[in-house]
């Protein structure tokens, strides 16, 4: 009988590059780190725009926010666990791609929409002038390709992506004065 949780060995345990945290504020990297974790449990290559979600919504109260409250969040929640625990939604051993990037290695950590999305994130921050990428970045990264696998969770859901992104932008232009200081 194998065990649920795959084995590391111990280099493997926290292999990170030394530029994946940079541009991420202490919570963001601390939600990569926790889909990470939840990617090796669930058995899977790669972090993908799934693990990152189910980590924001357990994670983040800006990014809950922008949902239409605690039946939205719990239903979607529930479509992430039934994934976690192997029911429901499966795509292990597949490369999240929706073809419009470039396809990275599994060393790369990230699958090529996650990593697209990080990026976003990062892009999002800096178009602020802040240095660091906050959860609500992430999310907005998340929600750009109609092909991630967290916008195909949200559909099952009930839960217009689109219309999650049009209250992601909402959000950023009524915080544009007050509430950066404090995720800065």
């Amino acid at each position: 009988m194998q065990p649920r949780i795959p084995r590391q060995s111990a280099p493997e345990q926290d292999i990170r590059r030394p530029d994946e945290d940079a541009g991420l504020s202490a919570e963001l990297a601390a939600v990569v780190a926790a889909a990470r974790r939840r990617a090796v449990r669930d058995g899977d290559r790669q972090i993908d725009t799934a693990h990152l979600l189910h980590t924001l919504l357990e994670s983040d109260p800006e990014v809950r926010s922008v949902f239409d409250g605690g039946p939205q969040i719990a239903r979607v929640l529930g479509y992430l666990v039934q994934r976690s625990i192997g029911y429901g939604l499966r795509w292990q051993s597949a490369v999240e791609d929706s073809g419009a990037v470039p396809v990275v290695t599994e060393a790369d950590r990230f699958s090529p929409l996650a990593a697209a999305a990080v990026r976003s994130a990062r892009e999002r921050a800096a178009r602020r002038g802040e240095a660091r990428a906050r959860g609500i970045d992430l999310l907005a990264g998340i929600l750009t390709d109609p092909q991630a696998r967290a916008v195909e969770v949200l559909a099952r859901a009930g839960v217009d992506a689109r219309e999650v992104l049009a209250r992601v932008e909402k959000h950023a232009e009524g915080c544009a004065e007050g509430c950066l200081g404090r995720y800065a």
